[in-house]
């Protein structure tokens, strides 16, 4: 079970670490990271024309599962991707597929080249013990027999996920050498 003193067991620290180990790698073999940015909503008007959606870019990250990881060694939890691209007419297939045209037509208007894969709607994981300790079930990190585990998902259970540091090696390795598709 986990210890009930979150400084005693150095989760922030064993993560950190892991985390800069992970970039040092991904540096070192050129995997190129993917765009990180902040959505911003349709605003108001502009004279007549009502002003579209954009992404604000805030930064780079590689996309390790569930989690990804900045160029600082920062970890988030991965929230939603796409690639940027125009906005062409509307075909009115669904309203769910008109709506993700539109995130990526305000990827480029964020900036990002045609598509540039960027992630947004990440969210920070906490840098401290007590922080990572008071997770819900929907982190992608939680704490479970005294390590920080890493879930496949939200809400699955920690029993048997890996811990951060095997997490981190494995995804890591994935993308530095992704295994041949058979075809």
């Amino acid at each position: 079970m986990s210890n009930p003193d979150p400084a005693a067991n150095g989760w922030a620290d064993r993560t950190a670490r892991a985390a800069v180990g992970a970039h040092a790698a991904l540096t070192a073999a050129g995997v190129a990271p993917s765009g990180l940015a902040e959505l911003v909503p349709a605003g108001r008007r502009l004279l007549v024309f009502p002003r579209p959606m954009s992404m604000r870019p805030i930064g780079e990250v590689w996309r390790l599962g569930t989690l990804l990881l900045d160029t600082y060694g920062r970890l988030y939890a991965a929230g939603s991707a796409t690639r940027a691209s125009e906005r062409l007419r509307p075909n009115h297939q669904s309203v769910s597929r008109e709506q993700r045209r539109d995130i990526a037509a305000a990827a480029l208007r964020g900036g990002y080249p045609a598509g540039t894969p960027v992630e947004y709607a990440a969210e920070l994981l906490p840098s401290t013990d007590a922080g990572l300790l008071a997770l819900g079930d929907d982190a992608p990190v939680g704490v479970h027999e005294g390590e920080l585990r890493v879930r496949w998902r939200a809400g699955a259970p920690l029993d048997g996920a890996p811990t951060i540091d095997r997490y981190l090696d494995e995804r890591v390795a994935l993308l530095i050498d992704p295994p041949l598709r058979s075809t």
